[in-house]
């Protein structure tokens, strides 16, 4: 089960790949851009709960969608970008085993505790 939810984030990250590319950015802005959703990390300076929070709200796919769906809407490339990079960038995490966190501390996931 586990390849197969690892196969199934690969193909979120794909197609989050492709949507990016039918934007009119320049690919490095894809590069650079990628890792930013990681700054939720930056919550966890003022707590678990707070970092928790923060660093979800980063990495909530349904979130990310709803962002891209109102840069569709409303034909904004930039609202279009946020939300192609906050999910092919949780997709890419969760690939790689870091789930959306609990409470409870950075190394507690949905997916199971890092480290593990």
């Amino acid at each position: 089960m586990k390849l197969t939810l690892k196969l199934e984030e690969l193909a979120m990250l794909i197609l989050g790949i492709f949507a990016f590319s039918l934007l009119d950015f320049a690919w490095w802005w894809f590069l650079v851009l990628f890792l930013a959703p990681d700054l939720g990390m930056l919550g966890y300076l003022f707590g678990n709960k707070f970092g928790a929070l923060l660093y979800n709200l980063f990495h909530h796919k349904g979130l990310a969608i709803i962002i891209w769906i109102l840069g569709f809407s409303l034909e904004n490339q930039i609202f279009q970008l946020i939300g192609v990079i906050l999910f092919a960038h949780a997709s890419f995490d969760r690939m790689l085993g870091y789930g959306l966190k609990y409470e409870t501390g950075f190394k507690f996931t949905h997916l199971g505790e890092i480290g593990k």
